[in-house]
């Protein structure tokens, strides 16, 4: 048996300690059709490797089926909060039911270019956040790599993308504001540029419904996660007749509900205050906050079923996400 650290175990040990041929091994870890090899036998197998750690070397299974089984995922620049974090999670869990390993490389301003990151890999599909060159693009179907790209909120432009239309989100937020009989309403933007990404599509959508609804356009304000900060632009809303408050996330309807507190003013007397995302403090905020949330799990397993159509190269599934976003009722509201 080798000892640990040493180098990395083959199936040649896991043979010998099981005392079969290393064809066998293969066999059975791989289960391949039309094998007559006993039960007994494959379960010293499945002992040997387990006992030694074994795991087969993903570059031989690549050459062996002509076929790699990660998935990329490129995330951009994000903070990684609850809501990415469950996406995560999800799409892990539903690819690895269908055998296929997800890895995800985080984007950062000093990142290597992106051609380097999936040619370092070679997976069997790429899912990103942003669009790529025609060149990328090219390069990625030679090497027979599937691209899968998620566009928030924006016109697909390759066919297969999974697109969250943020825009809902921004006016499930009006729509719920309206109906409690606010009529001037007010936007907490971030003031984390690397959100842009989604706060531009959840404004646009809180202008379209505002529109929509023959309600003027929100009154946008950057707010910092400081109830100070925040407390400043509780006073330009209330000075210019805002009564309720989409905010881009729960984060941020929180530090608005923090600036309300230091005025000495109250939620929802004063100002109404709708968050993103339902995060776990949310339901322990004072008031509990209203939100809108997104089901995640039903975005994962669609997004799942477009990437193995795309490894298959057949039609994606179609999205239906009006059933997908909601709101969480609170008191904030």
């Amino acid at each position: 048996m080798p000892e640990s650290g040493t180098r990395r175990v083959t199936s040649a040990d896991v043979a010998r300690l099981a005392g079969v041929s290393r064809a066998t091994v293969s066999y059975v870890l791989n289960d391949t059709p039309r094998q007559t090899i006993s039960a007994d036998t494959r379960s010293r197998v499945r002992t040997a490797a387990a006992t030694l750690g074994y795991a087969p070397s993903a570059a031989a299974r690549t050459l062996r089926t002509g076929r790699s089984d990660v998935v990329l995922l490129l995330l951009p620049d994000w903070p990684i909060g609850p809501e990415v974090g469950t996406m995560l999670a999800n799409l892990s869990t539903g690819l690895a039911r269908i055998g296929l390993t997800f890895v995800v490389h985080p984007g950062n301003r000093e990142d290597r270019p992106i051609s380097e990151i999936w040619k370092a890999i070679t997976p069997a599909a790429v899912i990103a956040y942003a669009d790529f060159s025609p060149d990328e693009m090219a390069a990625m179907r030679s090497a027979g790599v599937a691209l899968v790209v998620a566009l928030f909120g924006r016109e697909p432009l390759h066919g297969r993308e999974l697109e969250i239309p943020q825009q809902l989100v921004g006016r499930r937020q009006v729509e719920h504001l309206a109906a409690a009989g606010h009529t001037r309403l007010g936007y907490a933007s971030p003031d984390d540029e690397r959100l842009q990404f989604f706060t531009e599509p959840r404004l646009d959508g809180v202008r379209s419904a505002c529109r929509a609804g023959g309600l003027p356009p929100p009154a946008v304000e950057t707010v910092a996660l400081s109830a100070e900060a925040a407390a400043d632009s509780v006073r330009r809303w209330r000075a210019s007749g805002v009564t309720g408050v989409c905010a881009y996330n729960d984060e941020v309807a929180l530090a608005v509900l923090a600036g309300v507190r230091l005025l000495g003013l109250t939620v929802p007397a004063d100002l109404a205050v709708i968050g993103v995302d339902d995060i776990p403090p949310a339901r322990l905020a004072a008031p509990p906050l209203t939100t809108v949330t997104t089901d995640q799990s039903a975005v994962a397993a669609h997004l799942v079923e477009t990437v193995l159509a795309a490894t298959k190269g057949e039609p994606g599934p179609v999205f239906q996400a009006a059933e997908l976003v909601g709101v969480v009722r609170r008191e904030s509201v």
